[in-house]
């Protein structure tokens, strides 16, 4: 009979654990400031999963250029959020964000969701969620 795997059930994560997604967090912000797209798709693993309500496609990285340096678009970028991430092991972790993002002179308030999946050591983007796309 085989194993059943290491479900991550129970799995608490530490303080660095915590502090290590909110700092990969600040990194892509930055970058989101910047509208550096490029480098932001070096942060995600691909194809990359954009879910909605009642839909769900999967972006390859010329997809996600192009759909994120539209979302960005040609005005100044600034946002404040608030993250809550909630480990499901030592290896994934969906982060809620509520946020304002403030483009040019819009204001838009959202809540949405991100999964991360470390691989080969570090956090890589792999899944966004978001009402009302």
């Amino acid at each position: 009979m085989s194993a059943v795997p290491d479900s991550g059930a129970g799995f608490v994560p530490t303080d660095e654990d915590v502090r290590g997604v909110l700092e990969w967090f600040e990194q892509w912000d930055a970058l989101a400031v910047a509208k550096d797209v490029e480098a932001m798709a070096g942060m995600a693993l691909f194809p990359v999963n954009a879910v909605t309500d009642g839909a769900a496609e999967s972006w390859d990285r010329e997809r996600f250029l192009r759909d994120m340096a539209a979302q960005l678009g040609d005005g100044d970028v600034h946002m404040e959020s608030v993250r809550t991430p909630v480990f499901v092991n030592a290896n994934l972790v969906f982060v809620i964000t509520d946020a304002t993002i403030t483009v040019g002179e819009y204001s838009q308030v959202v809540r949405y969701g991100d999964l991360l999946v470390k691989a080969g050591g570090k956090w890589l983007f792999q899944t966004m969620v978001q009402g009302g796309w």
